[in-house]
Formats: structure tokens, sequence, C-alpha cells
């Protein structure tokens, strides 16, 4: 059978299923197996079971409960409103610095936690209604918290890019070095696209009038509101890039960092410790099923002669290597509006990988680059997840309507980000190349 009409058959059975509504992670994983059977035989599965094997024998994915368990200790903490505080006193008085100062929160919770929903449903339930009580734009408070939050999954800790890591085999401390100069990058976009908006139109967000102002002297003393994130962040990359720890070992101290600021808040209990567990227990659970069935895709189609048939689509493809990379993101873009980024991971990296290795792309390069498509499909509609979790914490007169059109600007923001870094490479690859030489 030609290895055309094997990947119809192939991918026709996984929209079968997915559509029935089975859990992606088991459909890939379930189809996958069979084909492999009868493509191998009984050794596909020894194949298959070795790749595993080797897998949980790597201690990076150890990283991955512990910095689940670091997430959620940081959300329960009480950190965020006290960050919160501290930016409505510096920021309040400049059009527009809310919400600036919400995307910087947005980048000290990222910086702490590693998952996206956290810093959307802390910043939504504290900022948004401030926000919206200062005569801000709805859609531009809106679109800024919903942007920020993607950061989570960019800039390091980053729980997806440990995913990437172990379905690729590239160096995680490398990934998490590169996600911080394209981190900063869409920050700094981010805010330039508020502070010329609001310039533009001052009643979009309005500054607070001075009799609500603070002096110097409470300005400084909110400062300690800082002393706790920047500790914690300082342990974790600080320990990585510094080479004192890995990043599983760096994990834990995150974990131990986050515990301080719970006890610092008064916040650390037996329910707090008990529930995040529980939490973290299920999520770990399903990242095992989808390292499975990345093995169990990957093996599969390969087996197939994916390759020969991959190499031979994107020959027909405009404009060479860069045209490839245009098909590739633009794919993603797509599947971002639809499924979860895990899912999209498991379908693209096993295809897409063999065409940025023949093109002579950084693996790492292309890495933040797929992420950062992953943090666009957080936020774009029908499905992006930010938009429902935004949608679950916004106060009542806020709509789904409303959350869709707040994200376009921020949408074609990012993309611009995106833009720059494929001009300029280095933005990515400058500090891997700094800490790991």
């Amino acid at each position: 059978m030609s290895v055309e009409l094997l990947t119809l058959l192939f991918f026709g059975a996984l929209l079968v299923f997915v559509l029935i509504g089975t859990p992606l992670a088991f459909v890939l994983g379930g189809v996958s197996v069979i084909f492999l059977y009868f493509e191998m035989g009984p050794i596909g599965f020894y194949l298959l079971a070795s790749k595993m094997w080797e897998t949980m024998q790597s201690s990076t994915l150890m990283a991955v409960p512990l910095f689940v368990y670091m997430a959620i200790l940081l959300e329960k903490s009480g950190v965020a409103n006290d960050l919160y505080d501290m930016m409505h006193l510096w920021w309040g008085g400049l059009r527009g610095g809310l919400a600036i100062g919400t995307v910087a929160i947005c980048v000290i919770f990222a910086a702490m936690s590693g998952i996206s929903g956290a810093a959307v449903v802390t910043m939504g339930t504290i900022a948004l209604p401030k926000m919206l009580e200062r005569g801000y734009d709805k859609k531009l408070a809106l679109g800024a918290i919903n942007a920020g939050g993607g950061w989570g999954i960019l800039i390091p800790p980053s729980i997806l890019m440990v995913l990437y890591s172990l379905i690729t085999e590239v160096s995680v401390g490398r990934l998490f070095a590169a996600g911080i100069g394209p981190g900063l990058l869409l920050f700094v976009l981010v805010s330039i696209y508020i502070g010329v908006r609001c310039w533009i139109q001052p009643e979009m967000g309005p500054a607070l009038p001075p009799e609500e102002r603070s002096d110097w002297g409470a300005k400084f003393r909110a400062l300690r509101a800082v002393i706790l994130p920047i500790m914690i962040v300082a342990l974790v990359l600080g320990s990585i890039f510094g080479g004192f720890a890995t990043p599983t070992e760096a994990a834990a101290i995150g974990v131990f960092g986050a515990m301080v600021a719970s006890i610092v808040n008064r916040r650390l209990n037996w329910t707090v410790l008990s529930d995040a567990a529980l939490s973290t227990i299920k999520l770990t659970a399903l990242v095992m099923w989808i390292l499975f069935a990345a093995h169990a895709f990957s093996t599969a189609y390969t087996a197939l002669g994916a390759q020969s048939l991959i190499s031979n689509l994107m020959s027909y493809i405009p404009g060479g290597k860069w045209g490839a990379l245009a098909f590739m993101l633009f794919v993603l873009f797509l599947f971002g509006m639809v499924l979860d980024p895990v899912g999209i991971m498991l379908i693209t990296l096993p295809v897409f990988l063999p065409v940025v290795q023949a093109a002579g792309f950084d693996p790492i390069w292309f890495g933040i680059l797929f992420v950062i498509m992953m943090e666009v499909g957080y936020m774009t509609p029908p499905f992006g997840f930010n938009l429902f979790y935004l949608k679950g914490v916004a106060p009542p007169g806020v709509t789904m309507g409303d959350i869709y059109a707040s994200v376009i600007p921020y949408v074609i923001v990012t993309l611009i980000g995106v833009l720059l870094i494929i001009l300029i490479p280095d933005i990515a690859l400058y500090l891997p190349g700094v800490f790991f030489n």
C-alpha cells in the first residue's frame, strides 16, 4: 500500500475518533499502535516500549510535576495581590498605565509559574475589575490580560518547553534561555501598543487623577512586593543559567520558594498543600499519556514512510525553506484555533522536525517560534483556552463577543514579534550562546 494512501487512512482514523469526542492523547496513541502493528508486526511494540523506557529514565521529566506544583502554590500564595497594589501605585498615573502594569505583572508571573492559565485567572480576578472601574476600554483591558497571560509558556520556566525538549531531545536549559529575549520583546511591543493607543485615544486608558496618586514614600514601600517574586525567579533561573543546578533541581528549588512565599503571606496550610498535590498528580498523569502518544505517533508515522512523503510535499511549496517555515507557522496558527497546544505538539512535531532539520534551522530557534504560535493559539477564537479562563472570572457585563474582539490587535502585535525573531534569530539565540558555551 502506498505511503499516500496509508497517510490518508491514518489521519482519517484520527479525525473520526477526535470528532466523536475521544481524548486526543488516547486517539493518537491507540491509532498509532494499531498502524504500527500492521506495518512492523510485534517488533513495533518492543521499539515503542524501548523509547518510552528511555524517556522515563530522563531526569528532566521530573521537572514537570515540580513546576506544576510550584505554579499552583504561587497562585494560592497571594503574591499577585501585592504585585498589583505596587503596580497600581507606580503606573496608575500614566495613560494606559494600569494595562501596561498588568502585562508587566504577567511577565513576572510567567517567570514564576510556567503555565498560561495562572496569570489570566489571577489578573482577570484582580486587575480587570479595577481597570473597568477606572474607565478603561473594555477590549483594551481584556486583550492585555489575554496576551500577557500567554507568556507563561514562553518565559521560563515553561512546562510546554519541557515537553518540547523531551519530544525533540534538545536541551531544556537552552530552550529556557532562548525564551527570555522573545518574552521581553513581546512585553515591549504590547506595552508600546497600549501606550501609543492611549496617547492617541486618552479615553481608552485614562490616568488616575492627581488626588488618587501616592507619594514617593508609599511607592518605595510598595516595592517590597517584588522581593519574593524576584527571589523565586533568581533561585530558579539563576541556578540553571549559573550552572549550579539542572532544570529538575531548579524546579525543586522553585517549589521551596513558592512555599516560602505562602508562609510569608500566611497562606500555607494543609488544605493548600493537599489540593495542589492532587492537581499536580492529575496533570502529571496526563503528561505521561501525552508522551506515550507522542512516541507512538512518531514511531508509527515514521514506519509508514512519513519523511519521504513530507520531503516530497515540501518540495512543492514555493519559497524554499522559508516558504516551508511560513507554511508550518500558518498550520500552527490554524490548529491553534481549534486544538490545545499539547495536542498540536503531538500532531505536528513528528511531521515538522524532519523538515526543520533538513532546512538547517536551529531546533531551539524553531522551538521558540513554535511556543509563540501556541501562545497565539491560547488567545484566538473559537477555542483558545485563555478566552474561556477570562470569561470565567470576568465581571457580568463582559460578553464572549467582547473577549473575542479584544484579541485582534494583540494577535497582530504578537505576529509582528514572530516576524522580528525570524529576521533577527539572535533575539532567541543570543542568551543560549552566552549561558551554554
